[in-house]
């Protein structure tokens, strides 16, 4: 392909996928978030504001695109997710009548607009969710009903940043002949002392109260034979996966300090354990930055899989 590929950038949150794509030469000409909040930091660093709600955009308002790229909600497929609705009775994976069935709407825009590719990403439980009818049914749906050839791989993170985060990419082309493999990823040996802050304020300080409370609350469950509890990291360290609960405690991530109580990661730590520069603005609440992350997409790893589509056109 000649000539600069044109994406669309759907599920956009705040626009991690699409600085992977612009990053290795492809144009973006549309995208859409629902995310009020989402809507805002985008704006702040694309200079242009997602559209709204997907399942209320005709296809016919969506510009041509050659490719197409969602990372689609995956609250109905994570493990946390299911355990959650579950324990609350309710349904979960395309039963979820307000987030699992957001993928026939990306069906339906690839069906109607037939990019020539796209990259789809989603947490690795999609595999096995609802022992692997879920992911079935995504794949019927995007090889026999809508006639794509597909990929798709685990990748982590940590090849590329200091955090274990498993992640499904599923690449799809229309042309059949199209030759696309996934990217040999090394390991660049990242540790958390890579990302820290040389002065962190004391806000990001655990108070007592709330040291005290995971600590009672860590070797309840420990007692019990669970795994609830913090993590407490070194520079040296790996980190462990950041959610988009991260706000709450801060317990999944937090940094050890010398005659102090531990900490939890500033913002801009957070951009940079997924991968954004430095220039990326950040010019929300730390609680709405925290949910943005720990909802984002590792920018590093789709760059490397955008070099490999965008090599396949």
């Amino acid at each position: 392909m000649a000539k600069k590929p044109k994406f669309i950038d759907l599920f956009a949150g705040i626009g991690g996928t699409r600085l992977g794509f612009e990053s290795v030469g492809a144009v973006c000409v549309w995208s859409s978030e629902w995310d009020k909040s989402a809507q805002e930091t985008y704006n702040a660093n694309f200079n242009h504001k997602p559209a709204g709600d997907i399942t209320k955009i005709k296809s016919s308002e969506i510009p041509h695109h050659d490719i197409l790229l969602a990372g689609f909600p995956c609250q109905p497929f994570s493990l946390a997710g299911v355990s959650k609705k579950i324990s609350l009775g309710r349904a979960h994976g395309f039963h979820d009548k307000t987030q699992g069935n957001l993928f026939f709407d990306l069906a339906r825009i690839i069906h109607d607009k037939k990019p020539q590719a796209f990259m789809l990403e989603n947490v690795k439980n999609l595999l096995s969710h609802d022992h692997g009818r879920t992911f079935q049914t995504i794949k019927e749906v995007l090889e026999k009903d809508l006639g794509y050839k597909i990929t798709y791989k685990i990748i982590d993170a940590q090849n590329f940043v200091p955090q274990h985060r498993e992640r499904i990419y599923i690449v799809g082309f229309r042309d059949h002949n199209t030759k696309f493999t996934f990217p040999v990823i090394k390991n660049t040996g990242k540790r958390l002392k890579d990302i820290l802050e040389k002065k962190v304020p004391d806000k990001y300080t655990l108070s007592d109260k709330l040291w005290s409370y995971l600590q009672a609350y860590a070797e309840k469950h420990k007692k019990k034979g669970n795994g609830f509890g913090y993590t407490l990291n070194t520079g040296d360290d790996v980190a462990r996966t950041l959610s988009a609960r991260y706000h709450k405690d801060g317990s999944e991530i937090l940094i050890a300090q010398k005659g102090k109580n531990p900490r939890r990661l500033t913002p801009r730590e957070c951009a940079r354990l997924m991968g954004f520069p430095d220039s990326f603005k950040i010019p929300v609440s730390d609680t709405q930055a925290y949910h943005q992350f720990g909802n984002s997409i590792v920018v590093p790893v789709v760059k490397r899989v955008a070099e490999q589509i965008v090599k396949s056109l």
